[in-house]
């Protein structure tokens, strides 16, 4: 039986890159080497830049927001949306790398795992320096017992089980980090592999600190609430 993949995509003002990810994700299901039945749903997360209509030309579904209301409220959206067994999150921004996303089914299809994680390459340009990561490491370590190379990454894909049993809805960026706690907790295989995902790179800039400033935060939210009230 083929089985129905899920692939949700939250965007904000991203309309310079979405339509090439998308493109992507499209060619991926005719060239993989599996057979799958996918479902592509975009989450506009109160966009200013037309990125619901370029989503409207690619997406069977694409859900609306009237204003900004972080990742995590996107993700969620997306996924109640979802009608596939396996469901897979994807950055926006990954242009035409986002074609490598069945790399992630294969584990999850052969029953290897419950939720895979993509590891990317090293950015080509200097970032930030490690805080944001470090921070999402040491707690996911804390707090559930495992070593993660890439908590942060929003490239991953899971059995719906997962989402089901993962009942709490996690704040902004802070959710890959919370599902995994949850996830590792709750009893689910994870594997991480490396996928040759890039996306876009911020850099040392205004816009990138502001980001990985608003990153630290959300993250820390997200790890206090886990700790707060465990998922078991």
């Amino acid at each position: 039986m083929v089985p129905l993949i899920s692939v949700i995509i939250p965007a904000w003002n991203e309309s310079r890159l979405l339509a090439s990810t998308l493109e992507a994700v499209s060619k991926a299901q005719a060239s993989a080497e599996f057979s799958f039945d996918m479902q592509l749903i975009v989450v506009d997360d109160g966009s200013r830049d037309g990125t619901g209509d370029v989503a409207c030309a690619w997406a069977d579904v694409v859900l609306r927001f009237p204003v900004n209301s972080g990742k995590g409220a996107a993700m969620f959206a997306g996924w109640q949306a979802a009608s596939g067994e396996i469901v897979v999150f994807l950055d926006a921004d990954l242009g035409s790398t986002a074609e490598k996303f069945p790399l992630l089914l294969e584990p999850v299809l052969r029953g290897e795992a419950d939720l895979t994680v993509a590891k990317l390459p090293p950015a080509s340009i200097p970032g930030g320096f490690g805080l944001v990561r470090g921070l999402a490491g040491r707690g996911v370590r804390l707090l559930s017992g495992y070593d993660s190379g890439a908590p942060l990454s929003g490239q991953r894909a899971m059995r719906s089980e997962v989402l089901r049993c993962c009942e709490r809805k996690y704040q902004g960026f802070g959710a890959e980090v919370g599902m995994m706690v949850d996830a590792v907790r709750l009893g689910f295989r994870i594997v991480e592999l490396e996928v040759p995902f890039r996306h876009r790179e911020t850099g040392r800039t205004w816009q990138g600190w502001i980001h990985r400033g608003k990153q630290l935060c959300e993250v820390g939210l997200t790890l206090w609430q886990c700790w707060r009230k465990p998922a078991c």
